[in-house]
Order: C-alpha cells, then structure tokens, then sequence
C-alpha cells in the first residue's frame, strides 16, 4: 500500500546542519524526513518558492526533455529505505507505454513538484522510518530523534527554509 504525500517543508537539521524535507500525508498522520543534500534542497526550494531562474536547472530541464518526448510524470514512489538510505522510483507514461526509473527521493521531489505530479510513500517505508534512527551514522542525537517525533505538524511552517 502507498500513501500520498506532500511537501510540508523544507528545513535545517539543528544538529548536522544539513536540510530535511519533511512529506506529510493529507490526514496528518504521517510525517517522514528525508535528509537531502545542499544542491538537492535548493532545487526543491526553488520550485517551492516559484523561483524562475534566468536558465533551466536540471530538474528543469529533465521535465523539458519529458514534454518533447510526449512523456509525463504520472507520479513519484518513495519505494524502500535501506541501511538509512531512501529509494525512489518516477512513474512515466509516454504514449501508454508505462517505464519505471529508478531515482534519488531527493530528484524525484524536485521533478514531482516541477510536473505537479503527486507524491507516494510506501507504507512499509513509513513504518521503518518510525522504526529506524534515521541519521545515526551521520550523528543524529538522541535528542534531534525525539524532536522530530514530537513536532506538530503547526509547527512545521515556522522551520521553513
């Protein structure tokens, strides 16, 4: 089974300094972090942000390439989480023929909201990621762990990056 997410927001670990996307579903249930790295943060910022930039980013341009090959987005699965890794894979439609690509959680965001294409997370995938310390190799506390779960969801907002 699949739950369909959105972007809540996009933030700062206080502790590694590096940026989270967090993914909500509708109900408010579930809420997943997902670490993702500067260029990729930006990325996603940008397009949050109806940024245009002067020439196309490589989200940008991978959603043109798309169009002039009559293929679209039909939506973006967070597939697994291993050894604290997340996976993804694109959902592409062109011309009926179905194709799944694999991808980095972090891109397929990036193109999902470029595509206004929905957003899935495995259900499996929510319940490893309750389960699992997500940032204990890169030094995630104890501390950043428990606030993470303890967030409201009103909360969110006032982290935006």
């Amino acid at each position: 089974m699949e739950v369909e997410m959105k972007v809540k927001s996009l933030m700062m670990d206080p502790v590694t300094q590096m940026p989270i996307v967090i993914l909500r579903d509708s109900g408010g249930e579930s809420v997943l972090p997902i670490w993702v790295g500067l260029f990729e943060a930006n990325a996603i910022a940008l397009q949050l942000e109806k940024v245009e930039t002067p020439r196309p980013m490589t989200h940008d341009l991978l959603r043109s390439v798309l169009r002039q090959m009559d293929a679209t987005v039909e939506r973006i699965v967070i597939t697994d989480l291993k050894e604290n890794t997340f996976y993804a894979t694109l959902h592409v439609n062109r011309s009926g023929e179905h194709l799944s690509i694999d991808s980095r959680p972090s891109d397929a965001i990036a193109l999902a909201l470029r595509t206004d294409s929905p957003i899935f997370v495995s259900a499996e995938v929510i319940e490893k990621a309750k389960k699992n310390d997500l940032r204990e190799e890169a030094g995630e506390s104890d501390r950043l762990r428990k606030w993470l779960e303890k967030l409201d969801p009103e909360d969110l907002g006032k982290y935006e990056m």
